[in-house]
């Protein structure tokens, strides 16, 4: 059996229980199910994912960027916008860097409507965290994205 501990002591072991335990929970709360529905939204994850990265990206977003914040290639998003602006949630504009590109952004239905689903998510997560310090919340989410991160680059070295 591989050896589980670090240096300090740390067992990656007794970890693995918790990251399943926190994939299961997600699954089955219905979390993402009752916030899309209290969004007022008919829309897979997929097309969620691509509305919550315009919502968090700062600005309009070109396709590949979109795709990169998702992990995905550029024409699963292409396909995803081109729903998403069907149905008016977002639109195309052009990119005043590069006339030849397009962005995408929000529509004002589109930022609403992830507004509300984003507000659902959100309190779940607030509320799990309430009565953690400020301290500790900034602790946990830079450790979070911090292994998000090295896990991410780890698995998609492995891949290749």
């Amino acid at each position: 059996m591989t050896d589980t501990t670090d240096d300090g002591d740390f067992d990656l072991l007794t970890v693995l229980p918790k990251i399943s335990q926190l994939s299961t929970v997600l699954n089955r709360s219905g979390l993402i199910d009752r916030a899309t529905e209290n969004a007022g939204l008919s829309l897979d994850r997929p097309a969620l994912g691509v509305l919550v990265a315009l919502q968090t990206g700062g600005g309009p977003l070109r396709i590949g960027e979109i795709a990169r914040r998702m992990q995905v290639v550029g024409p699963h998003i292409t396909r995803q916008v081109n729903e998403l602006e069907r149905r008016t949630l977002v639109r195309r504009v052009p990119d005043p860097d590069d006339r030849r590109a397009r962005l995408v952004e929000l529509t004002p239905t589109g930022a609403e409507a992830v507004g509300r689903y984003l507000q659902t998510v959100l309190g779940v997560l607030g509320a799990a965290l309430a009565d953690w310090s400020p301290d500790d919340r900034r602790t946990f989410g830079r450790l979070l994205d911090r292994f998000a991160t090295d896990l991410t680059t780890r698995l998609s070295t492995l891949s290749e």
